[in-house]
């Protein structure tokens, strides 16, 4: 089957997988993980253990994605193989998550340009919330960059991944030159004690310091959701689009513990837990004085604004795809599935996408934990549905085509359930390392509130659309893909 070449080549969406994840933790707060978890080893083993557990899910996407190449992914899976209720409580629970990340580069962004322009964070404060002032030129700043991340998503798919491709190869090279620079200053002596609670994390021993990062890391780990969403603007095989998902999710997982361990490494971590940001930087400040380590901490920098960039961006190509599938479905308002017709954009969506990350100035960094810890109970139930769907649809449709078939791919699948269970009830429950706290808790009840509201209140509009109707525009993208309908079932 020949496909038709639309720009977004199957390299195109590993820079979009990889930079989603990837994105500018590992300059900037790698310190905090330490710290979070009692030492680079046990905050290594931590993101290892979330890639494990994790990675059942990402390759049932590998699956789900080229099998139903259609923006939207978990709604699309939900709604095959389970109905309205399942897809609509998948890709809110999805879209909450990508929701979060908009705002948080946007509030970060200020952060990392401040360590380049000092300037930025002064001058006239306009208020505080929860103790964190806002200033007016970082929120001018903020918004400039929500605005420029906008408009080139705004001209379509291709300008947006010109741009990942560019900022990702600068990523790249930043992390490789970071772990070069710490291997030749690497000392064994830095790693130890291996494990110790320097007293921000409310565990006592290794494996609840490992264990508490299930709090923090699926919000670092997850971002190979973002390369479903522009499934449909492929130029190559989907079936490599379905293998570069889990092959991105695992080199960045991979890159996160190489960068604990390296830097940890460098230099005694009991006294990088508490450096200033960045603190990979000012680690190799530390470990290379004078005019070679002020380069360092440059460029650095440089690569970590590239990372948040790319990041940013890949979240601002997923989330108007995502919103634009529920449109479609009726699930939300159809005027959520308004294109662009001009550039290919979901252009309404885009806009409130747009919006979303405009927020972000205005909130400033007192709700970054916040954002961060939600994230990961919304995904626990977002990617337990993609499993559950994977499943439904190996019975109910087994002469579904599959372009990438997974192996023992309901067992797999029934893994992914498990472990989405076990990590949920660990991120609710106060007693346990991993909650995500009670201001995560509120967010996430009134994000469900809303979308309840959402759903009830577009109930009538809804049900007067044909189901048929509904069903084809949001599968809509496997007619043009030649996908044999004549095995589609209602």
């Amino acid at each position: 089957m020949k496909l038709e070449k639309k720009g977004i080549s199957v390299f195109d969406f590993f820079t979009i997988g990889f930079g989603a994840i990837v994105g500018v933790g590992w300059a900037v707060i790698v310190n905090d993980w330490m710290a979070a978890s009692g030492g680079p080893i046990p905050a290594a083993v931590g993101f290892l253990l979330t890639l494990v557990l994790v990675l059942p899910v990402a390759m049932c996407y590998a699956e789900l994605c080229p099998m139903l190449p259609v923006a939207g992914s978990s709604v699309a899976f939900g709604y095959r193989a389970f109905g309205e209720k399942t897809a609509f409580i998948s890709g809110w629970s999805a879209i909450m998550a990508f929701s979060a990340v908009l705002p948080w580069e946007a509030i970060y962004i200020n952060d990392i340009l401040a360590m380049i322009i000092p300037g930025i964070q002064e001058g006239p404060i306009l208020y505080h919330i929860a103790g964190s002032p806002i200033y007016l030129r970082s929120l001018l700043v903020g918004e400039a960059c929500a605005l420029l991340i906008f408009a080139i998503n705004w001209f379509g798919a291709k300008s947006s991944a010109i741009f990942q491709k560019i900022l990702c190869i600068i990523l790249l090279a930043s992390i490789a030159l970071t772990i070069l620079c710490c291997v030749f200053r690497f000392d064994f002596a830095n790693l130890t004690p291996v494990y110790q609670n320097v007293g921000v994390g409310s565990h006592s021993g290794f494996f609840g310091g490992a264990v508490a990062m299930f709090a923090i890391a699926p919000f670092f780990i997850f971002g190979f959701e973002t390369i479903p969403q522009g499934i449909e603007d492929v130029s190559g095989s989907i079936k490599g689009v379905g293998k570069v998902i889990f092959i991105s999710m695992i080199m960045a997982g991979i890159t996160y513990a190489l960068i604990l361990f390296f830097v940890g490494g460098a230099y005694p971590w009991q006294e990088t837990a508490f450096l200033d940001t960045p603190a990979a930087g000012n680690v190799l400040k530390l470990i290379y004085p004078g005019t070679v380590g002020e380069g360092l901490y440059i460029f650095i920098l440089i690569g970590a604004i590239a990372g948040l960039m790319t990041t940013w961006n890949a979240f601002f190509i997923a989330t108007p795809r995502l919103v634009m599938g529920l449109g479609r479905a009726h699930l939300l308002p159809p005027r959520f599935a308004k294109m662009n017709e001009k550039h290919g954009t979901p252009g309404f969506a885009l806009i409130c996408s747009g919006i979303f990350s405009c927020l972000g100035p205005f909130l400033g960094t007192a709700v970054i934990s916040t954002l961060t810890s939600m994230t990961s109970v919304a995904l626990m139930v977002c990617w337990f549905n993609d499993a559950r769907s994977l499943i439904k649809l190996r019975k109910a449709e087994p002469d579904l085509p599959r372009p990438y078939r997974l192996k023992g791919g309901v067992f797999i699948a029934g893994v992914g359930m498990t472990v989405c269970m076990i990590l949920f009830v660990m991120c609710v429950l106060p007693m346990s390392p991993a909650y995500v706290g009670n201001a995560g808790i509120c967010v996430i009840i009134a994000w469900g509130l809303l979308g309840l509201g959402f759903y009830k209140g577009n109930s009538r509009k809804r049900s007067e659309a044909p189901r048929q109707e509904k069903y084809d525009a949001l599968f809509a993208n496997m007619k043009k893909r030649e996908v044999d309908h004549s095995k589609l079932t209602l």
